[in-house]
Formats: C-alpha cells, structure tokens, sequence
C-alpha cells in the first residue's frame, strides 16, 4: 500500500516560499516603477499603454487620481501576467506528466530567473513588459508543486499536504511585501541622495533573481522525482489537434485534451472548474477594489494597507495551518462551500462597512473563505484522471483560474466605479450563491485505496 513520502512536501514548502518572496517583492515598487517610466519613455509605449487605462478610466467613471490610476495600471499589467499563465500552464503541466515535475520544475524556474535579469536591466517600458511575459510564461513552480504533491501522498493525507503548500503562499505574500516595502524605503532615500531613479530598482530585482537561484539549487539537490517513468505519458500528443487542446480557450474549459477519464467525471471535472472560475473571478475582483475602498473610505496609506493586507495573510496561515489541516479527506467539497458562505457576509460587511470594527470583522471572514476555498478545490482536482494525466489536469485547471484573474478585476472595477462600494460589495457577495450551487451539485471523483 501507497504511503506518504512526506520528504518532496517540505522541499517544495521551501521552495514556494522563497519563491514568493521574490515574486511578490515588486509590489509595494510598481508604483514608484511606473513613475519612473513615465518620465523616461522614449519608446511611447507608456503613454500608449496609459492613454488606453484613461480610456478605460473615463468609461467607467473613476476619478482622475495618480494613486488610482497606478493601481488600475497595476491592475492591467497583471491582466497579462494572467493571460500567459492561462495558455502556457497547460502546457507545462502535460509536460511535466511527459518528462517527469522536477525537470519542469528546473526548466521554469530558469525561466522566472531570467525575467528577473531582465527586469534587473529594464530601463525602458518595453524592456519590463518582455520581463512581465517571460515571467508569465514560465511561472509553473505552483500547478506542478500541487501535481507533486499528489504523487507524493495517499488520499488520506493529501488535504494536510495541501494545506502545507497554501501556507506556503500565505508566508510568501506576508513577507515579500514588507521586504520590497523595504527597497521602495531604501530607493527613496537613494534617489533623494542623488542616485540614478532606476539603479535603486535594480536591488529587488537581484533580490528576486537570488531566490529563483536558491529554488533552482533547492530543487536540484533536494527534491526526487516523484513521477517514475513507468507511470508517466508516453508523449506530448498525438499531433496538432492534441496540442491546440491545451491553448484554445473553449477546449481547456472542456478539458478535450484529457482522454483516461469516464464521462462522468469529466462532465463533474467541467463543472468544478467553471464553480471554481466564477469564485475566483469574484474573489479577485474583491481583492483590486479594496485598494480603492480603503483609500477612498478611510483615506488608509500604503503603509496601512500594507499591516492590513499583513493582518489577512496571518489569519489565513493561522485557518491552513490548523483548520485546513485537521480536515478530514473527503470534505474538501463542503469546506470549500462553507468558505464560499462565509465570504458572501464578509463582502457585505466590507462594501458596507462605516467603521473599522465592520471592516475587519469582514475582513476576517474574507481571510477565513480565502485561507480554504482555493486549497479545497485545489484537492478536489488533484483526485480526477490517471496519473499520467494529473500534471495535464491540474495545468488546465489553474490555468482556468489565471483567466478568472485577469477579467475579475476589472469587471469589478466597472461595477465599483459605475455603482459605487456598496452595490458592488452586494451584487459580488450575492452573486457567490452562483458557484456554490454549482459546487454543491459536482460529484467529487471518490477517494481511491492507495
């Protein structure tokens, strides 16, 4: 009988963590970023590319603010992020289930490492974005560290493994922010001192290429393949039918390319994941309109929303480090239910929100569904196809959620900006009942004796 090699789990928490850290270093700098390329644009793809978030601005009635611009800049600059994970997740997860995770693991961390170079030397606009793309494309540390860790566990054991990696992510995006908030600190003082205004971005740049590093070195020395070659598939394809399967929007959201799995559970597989793209198309929209609210609601700074955002991280570690992980296997589907009704008052309490003791308590519960949701449906995909097909599955499915996160957000701002918080907190909160009366009628693939 299977039992759970519990060794490539805390390789990969590792890794994922010292990933993170550097992949969410650019966030409190993007502000100080974009100002900086938009005083040095020769090549007029700034100004282009700001004329269009104007556009866009204007259309749904936001006001003409520079901190409210920069995030709807951010914002879009994050819309292409998720676009490329939607076409190259796929794909990196088929082959994975080809050539094994940890050679796939090796090849995109060379790739997020290159980017990073590349922002390192990005002096003009054009320069980052390329940085941006390869950054997308290569990004697969997360879709194969699940796809490992279910070859790595037992069913029984696979949703406190889960929960491991979630509070992977949860250390990762409480610390890599603080850390770039430091370099954005250090890059003022610099450029008040006299320092060329991109030199001081340069710091974190190295900074993130030196964890892409150590995860390369983690993973080449540390980490054993866990898909041996007798269980792996025998090539990439069949031809060029199989391989537009995996970047043709409506074949991934039909998963065609999947071919070991019974008509029931691909038609339950389909419905899961259209339960999971609506939840995270809600969920991320909620996320980009915060930064407005707090802003505009209770005039919060950088630094205050950066504790805040700090407060949620640590709540959502504290529920995957001790709830998620005393979670029995087999009720992933009615805790991902539970977190989904827990965020639906929380939405009306933030949207509605007058005092700071209403914003918190909905923050609270907004931190409890976004600490068990995501992880649950993560459990609950890993259990359907063969295992020749997981790193296929499991890259289709996240690559359903990168899409939901790059529409959510600006659809959120539409109704934010159009509306106002209130009915946009409400109408986001509601419309959560939609994926949960999906989910709850999904018959999740049965726990099979390992």
């Amino acid at each position: 009988m299977k039992r759970t090699d519990w060794a490539p789990v805390i390789i990969i928490f590792i890794s994922l963590v010292v990933d993170l850290l550097g992949f969410t270093v650019i966030l409190p700098l993007l502000p100080s970023m974009l100002e900086y390329y938009g005083s040095n644009d020769e090549s007029g793809l700034y100004n282009a590319t700001l004329s269009s978030v104007n556009g866009f601005r204007v259309l749904i009635g936001a006001p003409d603010m520079e901190r409210l611009n920069i995030v709807l800049f951010g914002g879009l600059i994050g819309s292409l992020y998720s676009v490329l994970q939607f076409f190259s997740l796929p794909i990196i997860g088929t082959a994975s289930d080809v050539f094994g995770r940890k050679p796939m693991l090796l090849i995109t961390t060379l790739g997020v490492a290159s980017s990073y170079v590349l922002w390192s030397v990005s002096y003009s606009f054009p320069v980052f974005i390329l940085a941006r793309v390869v950054a997308g494309l290569s990004k697969g540390i997360v879709s194969l560290s699940i796809a490992l860790v279910t070859d790595s566990t037992t069913s029984d054991d696979r949703p406190k493994a889960m929960g491991i990696i979630a509070v992977a992510f949860s250390v990762g995006y409480i610390f890599g922010p603080l850390i770039g908030a430091y370099f954005s600190t250090f890059a003022r003082s610099e450029v008040a001192s006299g320092a060329p205004a991109f030199s001081v971005f340069q710091y974190p740049a190295l900074f993130s290429c030196v964890t892409s590093v150590l995860v390369f070195l983690l993973i080449g020395f540390f980490l054993k393949e866990t898909l041996p070659p007798i269980k792996r598939a025998k090539s990439l394809g069949s031809g060029l039918s199989d391989a537009l399967s995996l970047v043709n929007p409506l074949s991934l959201f039909r998963y065609t390319a999947i071919k070991k799995i019974s008509n029931t559970d691909i038609v339950n597989l389909r419905w899961m994941s259209f339960s999971y793209f609506l939840y995270l198309m809600l969920f991320s929209g909620l996320e980009q309109t915060l930064t407005f609210l707090l802003y505009q609601r209770f005039q919060y700074t950088r630094m205050e929303q950066g504790k805040m955002f700090m407060m949620v991280g640590l709540v959502m570690a504290m529920v995957q480090g001790g709830y998620m992980r005393r979670r029995p296997a087999g009720t992933e589907k009615r805790t991902a239910l539970t977190g989904m009704a827990v965020i639906l008052p929380g939405m009306l309490l933030i949207g509605w929100s007058s005092t700071h003791l209403m914003l918190y308590s909905g923050l609270l519960l907004y931190s409890f569904g976004a600490g068990t949701v995501v992880a649950c449906f993560s459990t609950m995909a890993s259990r359907f196809g063969e295992s020749d097909e997981k790193g296929k599955i499991l890259g289709i499915f996240r690559s359903i959620g990168a899409l939901s996160r790059a529409f959510g957000p600006f659809l959120a701002c539409t109704l934010y900006w159009s509306y106002g918080p209130c009915i946009c907190y409400m109408v986001g909160g509601l419309a959560i009942v939609v994926p949960m009366v999906i989910l709850a009628k999904v018959r999740v693939a049965q726990i099979k004796v390992e």
